[in-house]
């Protein structure tokens, strides 16, 4: 369930008014997605051709103070060619408005739809995606702390309370040893820039083999820049349960990475350790989300261990395996 609030149609028309958007057509809430509440609008558009835009509404895990930076990274990125969907400003100029009871905003629509099992192809058009918005990047000076860093990790951790274990025998004392081994060897020395930070398939819009759009800025950061490619490894190379590896999207992916940017013989040494740290991440906050979430919530919890048997695999591999070098 995606849509927290509930907007009525009158109410979306009126806020309509403030932009050169035309009259509400048709709203229908998106089903995907687990932050905000989101509305695909059609309206009769400024020109009566229609148009489509993305009503967003912020919820709670979102900071309002954090949305400046958002916007302003996806300024930055469209200018430089990123196919990514701009905030649009109403008629002064304001990108920020306030809609039942949330902040809310009016984001151009992209088309083209999420891959659910990307081909080889697919990954390496996500890859060269990946590696323009880190040329486009370059410059933007706007900054963001990840609060899902090695700290982050740590707390995340601890709020889940020694539970660990009800969702696997075990996995308290694995999770524990990971977090000592990536407190010894995370590399402190590699480039950070700005990064998406979870480019899952569900954050890429496609058609066909091609790329039409990079959406879901929210957990952008500034962080390692590699980190954004083990992210997206973690996401596009495996099966949904984590239990099969495919090599050729790891090397579809690396070979992508390298038309858009490319990583440095320092960054392909410690892949495999940023690997770790983004299975990590995504296996804390889906047990975190497993702990806390009532069994009875409307909300369908997603698997820890998934990213367990990714992280199991990273800890044996070798930085030339994961990208086919």
């Amino acid at each position: 369930m995606a849509v927290y609030t509930h907007v009525p149609a009158e109410e979306i028309d009126a806020f309509l008014t403030r932009y050169d958007a035309g009259s509400l057509v048709s709203a229908k809430g998106i089903a995907e997605g687990v932050e905000n509440s989101n509305y695909l609008l059609e309206t009769s558009g400024p020109d009566g051709a229609g148009h489509r835009y993305i009503l967003t509404l912020y919820e709670k895990r979102v900071d309002e103070a954090d949305l400046p930076f958002f916007m302003d990274l996806l300024d930055h990125l469209g200018a430089r060619g990123c196919l990514v969907p701009r905030f649009i400003a109403d008629r002064e100029g304001r990108r920020l408005q306030q809609l039942s009871g949330r902040p809310a905003c009016l984001i151009e629509f992209l088309t083209g739809i999420s891959v659910t099992e990307p081909t080889a192809a697919q990954t390496r058009a996500a890859g060269a995606a990946l590696g323009k918005l880190h040329r486009a990047a370059e410059g933007f000076a706007g900054a963001r702390r990840n609060s899902l860093d090695i700290a982050g990790w740590h707390d995340l951790a601890r709020k889940c309370n020694g539970d660990f274990d009800r969702i696997a025998p075990g996995l308290g004392a694995r999770v524990t040893q990971e977090l000592a081994f990536l407190d010894a060897h995370w590399p402190t020395d590699l480039p950070h820039s700005v990064i998406h930070a979870d480019l899952f398939p569900d954050n890429v819009l496609m058609l066909g083999d091609s790329v039409t759009g990079l959406i879901d800025f929210y957990f952008s950061c500034t962080d390692i820049r590699a980190y954004d490619l083990a992210v997206t490894h973690s996401a596009w190379c495996f099966s949904h349960d984590g239990a099969t590896w495919f090599p050729k999207r790891g090397a579809a992916l690396g070979a992508g990475y390298a038309e858009g940017f490319g990583l440095s013989q320092a960054e392909q040494a410690a892949f495999p350790i940023l690997c770790r740290g983004a299975a990590l991440r995504f296996l804390l906050t889906r047990a975190y989300d497993w702990i806390n979430t009532p069994a009875d919530a409307l909300v369908t919890r997603k698997d820890p261990l998934a990213f367990l048997r990714r992280l199991d695999f990273y800890a044996a591999s070798d930085p030339l395996e994961l990208l086919g070098a």
